[in-house]
């Protein structure tokens, strides 16, 4: 049997699907003005009562991506939270232009959240990041650079 290299692969269709980051919260309301007034998401759709959940997701309809919170009328989160496990959960927008990485921070700055010590000292340096924390205390970098793999 032949190993497989990259040249014989059938072609991906991973590389052109559309991305939904999807994870619970105890509560969808607490979350909105993060990710709407803060980040300027837009609600693209939402389902209330879909066999016990309710959902939202916010984005831009242009985009490849776009993020899904939902909660479970039963879930207990009294005696399960749904907190971030760690400061290190991150969504990172890498913005190459330092006025809209200005702007982005101003945005977030100017709808009353704070920026908060990153986790990782990596995105302090230099002055280039800034982190942001949501109310189920998952965080948000804006980076001031490109992104290249």
């Amino acid at each position: 049997m032949t190993t497989p290299t990259p040249e014989t692969f059938p072609p991906n269709p991973l590389l052109s699907a559309h991305l939904r980051i999807a994870r619970p919260t105890p509560s969808i309301p607490a979350l909105l003005p993060f990710y709407q007034t803060g980040l300027g998401f837009q609600i693209t759709s939402s389902f209330t009562a879909h066999n016990g959940f309710d959902g939202v997701m916010l984005g831009h309809p242009d985009l490849p991506y776009h993020l899904e919170f939902t909660t479970e009328e039963k879930h207990d989160f009294a005696r399960d939270p749904v907190r971030a496990p760690s400061k290190d959960n991150l969504l990172v927008f890498y913005l190459p232009e330092k006025q809209g990485w200005e702007a982005a921070v101003k945005r977030m700055e100017e709808a009353g959240f704070e920026a908060v010590r990153s986790w990782n000292p990596w995105w302090e340096g230099e002055g280039r990041g800034r982190t942001f924390e949501d109310a189920d205390g998952y965080r948000v970098v804006f980076w001031n650079g490109g992104w290249r793999s």
